[in-house]
């Protein structure tokens, strides 16, 4: 007659290698996921690699590119205020050409000391000292 401590040992023994059963079929799965997975980024790591430097060098033309059109506008924009100063200066020199026509096509002492006078008083920085002279008129030779 089986005793009941002999049911309760055979059913140990059929639960452990039941127990035993499952700790290797998961043991099992879990190693062929390792390698699936290790095998997996053994594919695709390099193939990212090679993407990720395509992508690389898109993003480094793209900035030159870039770069390339920032220059030429700047150089644009340089060219036009220097046509801009040009336009400018000639009209200036249109102004002195008629302002020495209105002078009868000479320029006189006075005309020359007046224009003098007229550039110290756009230029802000010099400080100027007239000093009276015989004819009324500042000496243009002098400094500070």
């Amino acid at each position: 007659m089986t005793t009941n401590f002999e049911v309760e040992e055979a059913s140990f023994e059929v639960e452990e290698a039941r127990f035993k059963k499952q700790f290797a079929m998961w043991t099992a799965l879990s190693i062929i996921m390792l390698v699936a997975i290790i095998a997996t980024l053994m594919v695709l790591v390099p193939r990212y690699r090679v993407w990720s430097e395509g992508k690389r060098g898109e993003a480094e033309y793209m900035r030159a590119e870039q770069n390339r059109r920032i220059k030429v506008e700047e150089a644009k924009a340089n060219l036009e205020a220097e046509k801009l100063n040009a336009l400018a200066e000639i009209e200036r020199a249109k102004g002195a050409a008629e302002a020495i026509k209105i002078e009868n096509g000479s320029l006189t002492p006075t005309y020359i000391q007046y224009l003098w006078v007229r550039q110290q008083n756009a230029n802000s920085n010099n400080r100027i000292i007239y000093i009276p002279t015989e004819a009324g008129l500042p000496i243009l030779e002098a400094g500070k």
